[in-house]
């Protein structure tokens, strides 16, 4: 079976030098995407042209290279801003990660706005970074936390949201799309039920802006958290987009420098958005190579990348479900992003990892920060394949013939 894509696959893998290697004697097949993507030259070279030619300190310097590195770095704020459909660059704040964006939120948007016996309406699928910074700010306050539960197929049972939302819900906080299972979740559906009772919705999109066309206008969402290594950019730099009459009311997340206007001894005085949350020194270089992947991205085009990704889980699917003793977890494959998470009967995920690797073939084995979920499955561990826009069906293949030898392994 041949997949069809408008993408010209071999010349994409060609602008990712981490691929072309060998590992225990086999060509690398790098099929962990979900956790991190590899990063192409168009990023490494952006973030190497920084430090040989402008590393200097933005929005501080009157000079030359510090001038253009500001730009530079503000240039990124602006093509995020018209990558999600941000009415405004004002509104985009860089963060080291998703996760931290999802704390700004917390601490600041939370702790100013929820008192004891509001409710938070979170999903049994959460990713820990976003259900442990509810759960403190839960402690914290007194916010009571309630949750989405799924059916037998990892689909959110929304059966109940009536009930669920009440005026008493502030806020709604979910992933756009599972790390686990895949699911791309009806969260047009959840927000526009929670704009009925006045609740803010937060998104969890580190799994959906690197893979699928999100545009925050559309959607309706009040925040949107995601990172950048895991759409061909580096670590150390993510975003919080929200609206602004939002931002404008929240209080600062960390003090320091460049988030102030002026300061006193005993007050100061904040900075205007977005500086207001982007104190000290920020991750330039890591802004500029996350600048330069969305570039990659968007020369690329991110509806022919969810279509290859589709075409790519359709056929895992097809592979992987043949195989006597694995369970895939989650909906079919027509209704999820470009990951597989299953289990190999008899076979801990983690030795079922251990005998890829010795094929060249790289998976993530374990919970995947979703304990409460993997709670629910009834099992520890699960082994997930994930798949982007440089993944080969050769290389899917190659994950079925090793799964099979892994299974015969432990059965000897």
């Amino acid at each position: 079976m041949s997949v069809q894509t408008t993408l010209d696959i071999q010349a994409i893998r060609e602008q990712f030098p981490l691929l072309d290697q060998s590992i225990n004697g086999h060509r690398l097949a790098y099929l962990d995407s979900t956790a991190t993507a590899q990063k192409p030259l168009a990023v490494l070279d952006a973030m190497d042209r920084y430090y040989r030619t402008i590393n200097a300190n933005v929005h501080r310097g009157v000079y030359q290279i510090s001038e253009a590195a500001t730009e530079a770095y503000e240039g990124t704020r602006r093509t995020i801003g018209r990558f999600i459909g941000a009415k405004s660059t004002k509104e985009i704040i860089f963060t080291r990660n998703a996760t931290e964006a999802i704390n700004l939120v917390a601490q600041s948007w939370g702790r100013a706005n929820l008192q004891a016996g509001d409710r938070i309406l979170l999903t049994v699928s959460e990713h820990h970074s976003n259900l442990v910074p509810w759960q403190l700010l839960a402690a914290q306050t007194g916010v009571e936390l309630d949750f989405i539960e799924l059916d037998d197929q990892g689909r959110l049972d929304l059966s109940h949201l009536d009930q669920l939302l009440t005026e008493r819900t502030k806020l709604v906080a979910m992933t756009h799309m599972s790390n686990v299972l895949g699911t791309i979740n009806p969260v047009e559906r959840v927000i526009a039920a929670a704009k009925q009772v006045g609740a803010l919705v937060l998104l969890d999109g580190a799994q959906s802006v690197p893979h699928i066309p999100v545009n925050v206008q559309a959607l309706g969402c009040d925040f949107l958290a995601f990172s950048g290594h895991k759409m061909c950019g580096p670590t150390g730099i993510g975003v919080l987009w929200a609206r602004r009459e939002l931002l404008e009311a929240m209080p600062p997340f960390m003090g320091g420098g460049d988030m102030i206007k002026r300061v006193g001894l005993r007050e100061s005085s904040w900075n205007d958005l977005p500086w207001k949350f982007e104190a000290g020194t920020p991750a330039i270089a890591e802004a500029i190579g996350l600048g330069a992947a969305i570039d990659f991205l968007n020369e690329l085009g991110m509806q022919a990348i969810h279509e290859r990704e589709r075409q790519l889980t359709h056929y895992a699917w097809d592979k992987l479900s043949a195989i006597d003793g694995l369970t895939i977890f989650g909906p079919p494959a027509a209704e999820r992003g470009g990951l597989l998470s299953f289990t190999l009967a008899g076979v801990h995920a983690h030795d079922v990892a251990a005998i890829l690797d010795t094929q060249g073939i790289a998976v993530r084995a374990g919970h995947h920060c979703t304990h409460p979920l993997h709670d629910i499955f009834g099992v520890p561990a699960t082994v997930r394949a994930s798949f982007y826009l440089y993944t080969l069906e050769e290389e899917i293949d190659r994950l079925a013939e090793a799964l099979v030898l892994a299974r015969d392994t432990f059965q000897l």
